[in-house]
């Protein structure tokens, strides 16, 4: 094999999982974290830009994302009937108000 062969079959598999960021608007379940993703999307027929949001169930196991915190989740398998998301890394802590 040559050299950039064996840098290939060296590198670990990437996983083609989608990842979005979002903001943590509860913590109240065991375990369980609810991110709301928003995202801006023009308008089919105004063309004005208009912000869309949706909320996802998402796990966490060690219970240490609070409210307010920005985090990144990525999808997994179906964990629950309504949770298919991991919290992956916390990207902003929340401030104090």
């Amino acid at each position: 094999m040559s050299e950039a062969q064996v840098q290939v079959a060296a590198a670990p598999a990437q996983k083609n999982t989608r990842t979005l960021v979002g903001r943590v608007v509860s913590d109240k379940r065991a375990k369980t974290v609810t991110v709301l993703v928003e995202r801006r999307a023009k308008h089919e027929l105004y063309g004005k830009i208009v912000a869309r949001s949706r909320k996802y169930h998402a796990h966490d196991e060690t219970n240490e994302y609070k409210m307010g915190d920005l985090v990144e989740i990525s999808e997994s398998r179906p964990l629950s009937k309504t949770k298919n998301w991991v919290v992956t890394r916390l990207v902003e802590k929340a401030r104090l108000v």
